[in-house]
């Protein structure tokens, strides 16, 4: 079930991990690599597809206030994101040792989503942002990036993490 549908959660943004696709993991090795993390995060909803390869997983962070839906995503859309980073990240924006991500935004053809959520229970109704640690977002993007040999996005910001 995603996070979107359950109330006690809201969506707040979302990054990219862009990968070639023969760099897949598999479910179990995609597992072993979150709960390496420690005891800070819990493994919820996993989806795979028939090769044991992830589809989908929900990660809580109920230290940070958050949880995250993190989905394989191929085909045209991908195609069509990486057209649009490319048009996004200026060469000028590119910081020092940031030149290698950029090049290898052209072997990329697939991506995980990772979709951050605030856990809201216990603050509905109000809109006071400081309980979010949005740090568990950077740590995750950065570990399933590692785990892919591949490129941590914020698609909002056209940042590399």
């Amino acid at each position: 079930m995603s996070l979107f549908e359950n109330p006690e959660y809201r969506w707040r943004e979302t990054f990219l991990v862009l990968f070639q696709d023969r760099q897949r993991p598999s479910t179990d090795a995609f597992r072993k690599t979150m709960e390496r993390l420690g005891d800070r995060y819990e493994i919820d909803t996993v989806v795979e597809n028939d090769q044991s390869q992830l589809e989908s997983l929900t990660l809580l962070a109920p230290a940070d206030n958050a949880a995250m839906d993190i989905s394989f995503v191929e085909g045209e859309e991908v195609a069509e994101q990486l057209e649009e980073l490319r048009r996004q990240i200026s060469e000028d924006d590119v910081m020092p040792g940031e030149e290698e991500k950029m090049a290898m935004l052209d072997q990329c053809n697939v991506r995980f989503d990772i979709l951050h959520f605030e856990h809201v229970q216990d603050f509905l109704g109000e809109e006071d942002d400081e309980f979010m640690d949005p740090g568990g977002l950077l740590i995750v993007a950065e570990t399933i990036s590692a785990l892919c040999q591949g490129v941590a996005v914020d698609p909002q910001s056209g940042t590399f993490v």
